[in-house]
């Protein structure tokens, strides 16, 4: 099936996000950073608030808050005094600084204005400044993520010293799934640097204080010490190739990469275990060669209910990726592999890790035309964020909400996605929804599966 979005002049409610709000996710991973919106006050209220719905926790985005003047003149004076605001205030270890729309419309050169500002100083300015280049007219907010991911290590991984451990980035995933990968890295007594590190920062536990600046997040030391280390290990089918960070380190100081999926479902996470034991030179322990098996004897328990069922899934690319080859070994029958982003390589991908089906792929998407091809395709439940609730209620299927972002229930930050455990937690709750979905629909009801 064409992966092309049908022709039309309009957006019905997108199925992406702004590039800044990615780019502000990926600052929050680094230890001591401060995130700052280079363009309109407007344009940092919504992507705090639309974070703070996400991962209920208190969110400061900084901003050069543009003026009517800034807009004609441009925003340098601006962002001169946002940066000597956010520096006095916060006190960061850095800031990263994206821009939005308006600043790259006027034509706002990031670069220089940053080496003026610094070269204006008396003495040497505190924090780590690294701007980057993120209108939402070029990208998604997974453009926007691993641009800032690129930056940041173009910037900061100078250390070529040769050392053990690798180097992992896991692209946006959520807090539980960073979590579980440093306990699955720390299960092989792997040394590793995790780029970013958001699961403290967005996700933390309730303090007596407030920190402006949350703990927690990548230190600059250990992205610093990236470039030295024996291996990059870096999740995405759809990342444009020798242009991600992984790519980067590879070109600039010989650091291999191990490119692949998000390990969802059995499949890929079997690769990525074989990854991590073949750099570790040690086997996979116990611990996860039972989860697995619990796993494998979920989907037999469980297949009576799943096998056949018509999906519907959304999201940023390779999460659809990654759900595509998960929802493919449990028996369900992609019927629409749905994106905003427009990488060219989801139809591929998809194809890659579901040989076994032909699903109809859509780039540049939006809940719309989703609605619009769903509809006609008869799906029995559909899988993504909380921006499909509209259009599940209207076809009365079940949503499975998974990835970001998830506004209508509570620990959407928590959904655990990666690894056999994340398999299991979605097995279970895909099956149960198709469960109560036929036991609401039954005129007399049951009790017993």
């Amino acid at each position: 099936m064409s992966d092309k979005s049908t022709s039309s002049s309009v957006t019905t409610n997108a199925c992406k996000l702004c590039a800044p709000l990615g780019a502000t996710v990926a600052f929050k991973g680094i230890e001591g950073a401060m995130p700052m919106i280079h363009g309109g006050q407007g344009c940092a209220t919504y992507i705090r608030r639309y974070l703070i719905s996400h991962y209920n926790e208190p969110l400061d985005v900084a901003s050069s808050s543009f003026s009517d003047e800034a807009a004609i003149f441009g925003g340098e004076s601006n962002i001169r005094t946002g940066m000597d605001n956010v520096t006095k205030k916060y006190s960061p270890a850095m800031i990263g600084v994206s821009t939005t729309c308006l600043a790259e419309t006027i034509g706002d050169d990031m670069n220089a204005i940053m080496k003026r500002y610094i070269l204006a100083k008396d003495e040497p300015i505190g924090p780590v400044v690294i701007p980057v280049s993120t209108p939402s007219y070029s990208g998604t907010h997974m453009e926007g993520f691993h641009i800032a991911v690129r930056g940041v290590v173009e910037r900061l991984a100078i250390d070529p010293t040769p050392r053990n451990g690798i180097n992992i980035l896991p692209g946006f995933v959520s807090t539980a799934d960073i979590r579980y990968l440093k306990e699955v890295l720390t299960s092989f007594d792997l040394e590793y640097t995790l780029l970013p590190d958001y699961s403290d920062t967005l996700d933390g536990p309730a303090q007596c204080d407030y920190h402006a600046v949350p703990r927690g997040g990548t230190p600059i030391a250990a992205i610093a010490a990236m470039a030295g280390r024996r291996a990059t290990v870096e999740f995405g089918r759809t990342l444009p190739p020798n242009t991600t960070a992984g790519a980067g380190l590879a070109a600039r100081h010989d650091v291999p990469l191990c490119s692949l999926g998000m390990p969802i479902g059995i499949g890929e996470t079997d690769l990525f275990f074989e990854a991590i034991a073949e750099l570790s030179g040690k086997p996979v322990s116990d611990l996860h060669t039972a989860e697995r098996g619990r796993l494998i004897d979920a989907y037999v328990d469980g297949h009576k209910y799943i096998f056949g069922k018509r999906v519907v899934v959304y999201g940023e690319e390779d999460l659809v990726v990654g759900l595509t080859s998960f929802l493919s070994e449990i028996g369900a029958i992609p019927v629409l592999c749905a994106s905003g982003g427009t990488s060219g390589r989801l139809a591929q991908a998809v194809r890659i890790v579901a040989p076994n089906h032909t699903p109809m792929t859509r780039e540049g998407a939006d809940f719309g035309e989703i609605e619009e091809l769903a509809a006609k395709l008869a799906p029995d439940f559909v899988v993504g964020n909380s921006k499909g609730y509209g259009l599940s209620r209207r076809l009365k299927i079940p949503l499975v909400r998974v990835g970001f972002p998830i506004h209508d229930r509570i620990g959407g930050q928590r959904v655990l996605h990666l690894g056999y455990r994340g398999a299991q937690r979605l097995f279970d709750e895909i099956v149960n929804s198709l469960i109560a979905k036929s036991q609401d629909d039954s005129p007399i009801g049951y009790s017993y599966m």
